[in-house]
């Protein structure tokens, strides 16, 4: 192991900082005013880049960017990306939710390692090797909506072109607790499943609840939906494992004596690399028309935006120079060989390693009890991480 280059007081006191800023998805502009101040005040040159969605969520917000431009315009270009929103604060913590406590080695908060521990390795990496004498670029990138429904921030990054000259990308989300096999850090996660939601309606009949033989049951034969759908045949891939089905809501009815007409259920579908849009709706539509219900099944997937809007499989290749960069930087950080794995879910680096068709690792401090009160981050691998990225950064771009 080599003496770290990056101040750890400062960055774990950076890492409260953000924690202290209440961020839940939609609500991000105080935690993005602050990420562009602290770039600002190092002569980092940040920007807002906005993100508007009027028509579904009426979301108006703000991602900040900031670029190092490399003395090479030949060279790679490497993106650093995170996300500066939580989940919604959990009601169950038993003290503030944006404490920011520190114990035993752990910073405790909502987002505190989903993903605030991230961010703040990021930004301490990028104002590392802004002293550094580089050939390539380095794009960094705090995103709004990540945890909300539809990643808003960094799709609205590829679509107004940010990622069209970038030729890599590091995602610093916590890997280990979400990967497809058990891993701990140093890790590198270079692939995830994608998704789709399918959203359905079913349609039956309405009668007196005391005489329910003269109705047909929306919610009943939901319910015989969504087991058919959950015993679906999902696909297998070598690296990301086996897709997934869970059934995620079923609604409808209500406390009156009337035989439900309508119920709606929502079926989440985790694929991998060779399940695509269509082979997901022609599946699931076979799976319902063997049933023997007398309900109408209307099936369709969860409204977006846009229809490009998905989140697509993709595995990065072991053998790329980002990955070897990873790989000497853990070793050189922590003197240990880094696992390789790969994500058991979705996330922006889908957006990046799918649709702007970029390789993509995700490597990230981790803890537990993400999305929940508990909330924890290591700090001292939120100090590694930040190592480990400038590393990285100055062997691909030097």
């Amino acid at each position: 192991m080599t003496e770290t280059t990056v101040d750890r007081e400062a960055t774990v006191g950076l890492l409260q900082e953000l924690v202290r800023i209440p961020s839940p998805y939609f609500e991000e502009h105080d935690c993005a005013e602050f990420v562009y101040e602290w770039l600002d005040d190092r002569g980092l040159d940040p920007e807002y880049h906005h993100v508007s969605e009027p028509d579904i969520t009426e979301y108006e917000g703000d991602n900040v960017i900031a670029r190092l431009e490399g003395s090479d315009p030949d060279a790679p270009t490497l993106l650093l990306n995170g996300h500066i929103d939580t989940v919604k604060l959990v009601e169950d913590w038993e003290e503030d939710a944006c404490s920011g406590r520190i114990e035993d080695g752990k910073l405790y908060g909502q987002g505190a390692c989903d993903m605030k521990g991230g961010v703040a390795a990021a930004m301490v990496a990028f104002e590392a090797l802004a002293e550094r004498d580089l050939a390539g670029d380095v794009l960094f990138t705090a995103v709004v909506d990540e945890e909300g429904p539809y990643g808003l921030g960094t799709d609205r990054l590829i679509r107004d072109g940010y990622t069209d000259d970038v030729d890599m990308a590091v995602v610093t989300e916590p890997g280990p607790i979400l990967a497809q096999e058990d891993v701990d850090n140093p890790a590198l996660l270079l692939g995830a499943r994608g998704r789709f939601l399918y959203d359905i309606t079913v349609k039956g009949r309405a009668a007196h609840g005391s005489q329910p033989y003269k109705g047909t049951n929306a919610v009943v034969d939901a319910g015989k939906v969504a087991a058919a759908l959950d015993d679906l045949d999902v696909g297998s891939h070598p690296q990301l494992g086996d897709g997934s089905v869970c059934p995620l809501l079923l609604e409808g009815g209500s406390q009156t004596l009337s035989v439900p007409e309508r119920a709606r259920l929502m079926v989440d579908r985790h694929v991998v690399i060779g399940e695509t849009e269509d082979d997901v709706r022609e599946q699931a539509e076979a799976a319902v028309d063997a049933l023997d219900i007398d309900s109408d099944v209307e099936l369709g997937f969860r409204e977006a935006p846009d229809p490009g809007i998905t989140y697509g499989p993709y595995v990065t290749d072991e053998d790329h120079p980002l990955v070897g960069a990873l790989q000497r930087a853990a070793r050189t950080v922590t003197g240990t060989d880094p696992a390789l794995g790969y994500f058991a879910s979705v996330g922006d680096f889908n957006y990046l390693g799918d649709r702007a068709d970029l390789p993509t690792v995700i490597v990230g401090p981790d803890g537990e009890n993400i999305h929940g009160a508990g909330e924890f981050v290591y700090t001292d691998e939120v100090v590694e991480v930040a190592e480990m990225l400038v590393e990285a950064g100055e062997d691909l771009l030097a």
